[in-house]
C-alpha cells in the first residue's frame, strides 16, 4: 500500500501525514511478518480503531480511510486463514454465528430501546435514524437482505439530546463488521 495520499489545501483540515505514514509503516512490517519488537501488535479490529489526529495540509481524510478499509479487510482475511488453519473452519463459523445471535437479538428490541439513552441534557445518536438502520442490520441477519461492509462502515447517525449512547451503537457496528467480515 502506497502512504502518499493527496493532501488538503492548507486551509482545510486533513490526517496528520506523520502519524498515517508511521502507521502505515508499522502496517506493512505486521503484514510481512517483518514486525520490529518496538511494534504495537495489529489485527483488524486495531485498524478499525484507529484514529488520526487533524491537521491543516494533511492527507484528505477519504483516501486515507479508504485505504485503512482496505487495509482492514487484508487483515481480516488473514486472520481468518490463520483461524481455519489452527481451528477450523467450522470453529470460525461457529463463533461468527454466535455473534451474529447477540447482535439479533440486540436488534430485536423494540424500536427507542434497543440501546442504551443518554441522559437528556447529553447528545447521543438519533435514535431514528439508528432505528432505521437497525432495520436494515435486521433484514440482512433475518432474510440475507443485501447490505455492503463499506454501508456498514460509512453509515452516518445525527444527534439529538437523550439519543442513544454512541459507544454502545459502534460496538455493535463493529461486531456486525467481524460478522461481515467473517463470512465472506
Amino acid at each position: 500500500m502506497d502512504s502518499t495520499f493527496p493532501r488538503t489545501r492548507k486551509p482545510q483540515r486533513g490526517y496528520n501525514a506523520d502519524q498515517v505514514d508511521e502507521f502505515l509503516q508499522i502496517a506493512r512490517r505486521a503484514y510481512d511478518g517483518s514486525a520490529l519488537p518496538s511494534d504495537p501488535p495489529l489485527n483488524s479490529e486495531r485498524i478499525r480503531l484507529t484514529a488520526f489526529a487533524l491537521q491543516k495540509g494533511g492527507y484528505a481524510t477519504a483516501d486515507v480511510d479508504a485505504a485503512m478499509e482496505r487495509l482492514e479487510d487484508a487483515f481480516a482475511i488473514e486472520e481468518r486463514q490463520v483461524a481455519a488453519r489452527l481451528h477450523g473452519d467450522e470453529v470460525w463459523l461457529a463463533e461468527a454465528r454466535t455473534t451474529a445471535q447477540v447482535i439479533s437479538n440486540r436488534l430485536a428490541r423494540p424500536e427507542g430501546h434497543r440501546f442504551d439513552r443518554m441522559s437528556p441534557l447529553a447528545l447521543g445518536y438519533r435514535v431514528r435514524d439508528v432505528d432505521k438502520f437497525a432495520e436494515k442490520l435486521t433484514r440482512y441477519f433475518r432474510d440475507g437482505w443485501p447490505i455492503s461492509i463499506d454501508d456498514v462502515r460509512s453509515v452516518v447517525f445525527s444527534t439529538q439530546r437523550g439519543g442513544y449512547r454512541e459507544s454502545q451503537v459502534d460496538l455493535v457496528l463493529d461486531a456486525v463488521v467481524d460478522v461481515m467480515q467473517a463470512v465472506r
